[in-house]
C-alpha cells in the first residue's frame, strides 16, 4: 500500500495566552506534528468541541504550555504510524476515533493507546455502522456518561436520577443511557424546546426553569413531589456553581451528588459537614482518571460504539462549524444556546 501523502504545514487554532474567544488564533502555517514513539498521525474529518476546551482557553484549567492547540477528541484517518512503541495494530488508512490533545487542527499526533479503529467504511445508507461524524460527536461525552452511571454512581433499575442541563451533549447521552438501564430520570432545562429534546432522549420528567436564574426552591419542590419526598439516588451535575446547592438539596439520603462540570463556573470550597445531613456522597470525577490504561478504555469504547451501531444511542449534533469559526462555537457553547454536540470541520 502506497504511503499517504502528508503536507508539511496545516490549519489549526492556537492560543498563546488565556482569555475570551479573542485569544483563539486561526493559522494556516502550523507545522504538522512529528510522531513520538507509540503515536499515530490522524487527518481529522471532525473535531469535538467540549466545555473542557473553554476551561483551558480561559485558564480555569492551566494549559501545559504556550502556544497551545486546544481540543480533546476527533475522528478521521490514520496517515502515519510510529515505527516504535505499541501501536495496537493501527495502520495507514484506518478510520479511527481518538481522545487526547491538540485536536483543533487538520492533523493530530495521538497516542495509539487512545486511538480506536472504527468499522470499515460503509456503503451509502448502510445500517449498523459508526460514521466518523457520530464517533467524533459521541466519544468523550459518551464515555463520560457511561463512566458516570457505572463508576461514579452505579445506577440501578428504578433509581430516581436528576440530570442538570439534560439537553446538552452529555445530558442527552445520560438520559438515553439511564433509560437503557431502567432508571427514572428527571431532567432540568431552560427552554421548552430543550424540554422536548430531553423527553425524547428518555427523561421521564423535565423541569423547565426559564431563561432567568434557576429557581431552586421550585425545582427542589418538584423533585421531592415526584420522588415521594425522598429525593434522587444520584444527581449528575455538569453545570457547577449555579446548581451545586440545589443538587445537595435534591439528593436522597445515602445518595450521590456527582459534580462533573463547571458550565456556570467552578464550585466554591465545600464544608464537608454539609454531607452529614443525608449521609450522601460527593464526587468530582474526571473521565481520564477512570480511563487511564488501554485495557480500561477498550471495553467502554467497544460498548459505546455498540450503542451507536445499534441505534440505542443517537447523537444530536447542534452544528458543524468551520474550523475558522471556532470562536462562534465557543460562544454558542458558553451561552447555552446549543442543544447537543458541537463539531468543527477542519476542511473549512
Amino acid at each position: 500500500m502506497a504511503s499517504i501523502s502528508v503536507p508539511s504545514t496545516m490549519k489549526g487554532i492556537v492560543i498563546d495566552k488565556t482569555g475570551g474567544t479573542e485569544v483563539l488564533q486561526y493559522k494556516t502555517d502550523i507545522p504538522v506534528p512529528e510522531l513520538a514513539d507509540g503515536q499515530v498521525l490522524i487527518k481529522n474529518d471532525f473535531i469535538g468541541v467540549n466545555f473542557i476546551d473553554t476551561y483551558f482557553r480561559t485558564g480555569l484549567y492551566p494549559a501545559p504550555r504556550f502556544p497551545y492547540i486546544l481540543g480533546r477528541e476527533g475522528a478521521g484517518t490514520v496517515v502515519r504510524v510510529s515505527p516504535k512503541g505499541p501501536t495496537y495494530g493501527l495502520k495507514e488508512g484506518d478510520r479511527v476515533a481518538w481522545s487526547g490533545e491538540a485536536a483543533y487542527a487538520e492533523y493530530s499526533a495521538n497516542a495509539a493507546a487512545r486511538t480506536f479503529q472504527l468499522p470499515p467504511a460503509p456503503s451509502s445508507g448502510s445500517a449498523g455502522v459508526v460514521y466518523p461524524r457520530d464517533a467524533a460527536a459521541a466519544l468523550l461525552q459518551g464515555l463520560t456518561a457511561l463512566t458516570l452511571i457505572r463508576e461514579a454512581h452505579p445506577v440501578q433499575k428504578g433509581d430516581w436520577v436528576l440530570v442538570h442541563a439534560a439537553a446538552g451533549g452529555t445530558g442527552l447521552m445520560l438520559c438515553q443511557l439511564l433509560r437503557a438501564v431502567g432508571a427514572r430520570t428527571i431532567g432540568t432545562v431552560s427552554t421548552a424546546a430543550k424540554a422536548d429534546l430531553a423527553r425524547d432522549a428518555g427523561a421521564e420528567h423535565v423541569i423547565q426553569y426559564g431563561d432567568s436564574a434557576l429557581k431552586g426552591d421550585e425545582v427542589k419542590a418538584k423533585v421531592h413531589e415526584l420522588t415521594g419526598g425522598k429525593g434522587c439516588a444520584a444527581v449528575f451535575d455538569g453545570v457547577g456553581k449555579a446548581t451545586f446547592d440545589l443538587s445537595l438539596e435534591c439528593v436522597a439520603r445515602k445518595g450521590s451528588v456527582v459534580s462533573f462540570g463547571n458550565a456556570s463556573g467552578a464550585v466554591p470550597p465545600v464544608n464537608i459537614m454539609r454531607l452529614a445531613a443525608k449521609n450522601c456522597r460527593l464526587l468530582r470525577p474526571t473521565l481520564f482518571n477512570y480511563l487511564v490504561e488501554r485495557d480500561e478504555f477498550e471495553p467502554y469504547v467497544a460498548e459505546l460504539l455498540g450503542f451507536l451501531a445499534s441505534g440505542a444511542l443517537k447523537v444530536r449534533v447542534h452544528d458543524v462549524y468551520p474550523l475558522s469559526e471556532v470562536a462562534r462555537a465557543h460562544n454558542d457553547l458558553e451561552g447555552r444556546v446549543s442543544t447537543g454536540k458541537l463539531l468543527l470541520d477542519p476542511s473549512k
